[in-house]
């Protein structure tokens, strides 16, 4: 049986769902959450729905349907879960260079103290979370995510932006997971600066995700 984590794998391989302005129905990736993902061309309901429930609300050829709020309270009404985010999706390799992920993780310190609130959201949908702080109050954090993808984000205080300290972040999560895996982001997408700051890191934008949680 095909499941998100398969898809999103072969993602990271450049192999995407065929664009045949369809919708696929799979299961949902774990219990804590169900997710409605938008690549070109075809959707991916991941939650414990029929695809007949699916057809019933999507009328045909309407591939904007499963993206839009009516679908996705009546989907979250019928998962007992809540709608949490709308993003878009970015994807980018490790740096595998051991000259450049040296260069890329200099100056970060990893974090025993796990109070800061993006430390502490990570925690709630994220499993094996890793974070680390820089000398500018900046901090990036890897973990699991949705179907065991593994994901960064970080965060800088508002007093540093501006500074090129964002990308040097977000490139750094791509040094902090293994050499030939792939990391995902995950950008509402009127946060442009932070669009921009992951674009210039080497990410690139493959899909948007409505992710339902308890």
């Amino acid at each position: 049986m095909t499941t998100l984590g398969d898809i999103f794998g072969a993602v990271e391989h450049g192999v995407f769902p065929v664009v045949d302005l369809g919708v696929s129905v799979v299961p949902a990736p774990s219990e804590r959450e169900s997710a409605v993902v938008a690549f070109t061309g075809h959707i991916v309901v991941a939650a414990d729905v029929t695809p007949e429930w699916v057809a019933a609300r999507v009328p045909v050829d309407d591939l904007a349907a499963p993206t839009n709020p009516p679908f996705l309270s009546a989907l979250a009404e019928a998962t007992g879960k809540r709608v949490s985010s709308n993003d878009a999706m970015l994807l980018a390799p490790a740096v595998t260079d051991p000259d450049e992920r040296a260069g890329a993780v200099e100056g970060l310190t990893r974090l025993t103290d796990l109070d800061h609130p993006r430390v502490r959201r990570a925690l709630d949908y994220r499993d094996d979370v890793q974070a680390y702080g820089d000398v500018h109050g900046g901090v990036v954090v890897t973990g699991r995510g949705v179907a065991g993808r593994l994901e960064c984000a970080i965060e800088l205080p508002d007093e540093v932006w501006g500074r090129g300290h964002g990308r040097r972040l977000a490139r750094a999560a791509r040094a902090l997971i293994p050499a030939g895996a792939s990391v995902w982001a995950q950008i509402t997408p009127g946060n442009a600066a932070s669009l921009r700051t992951f674009l210039a890191a080497g990410y690139q934008p493959v899909g948007s995700e409505a992710l339902l949680v308890k």
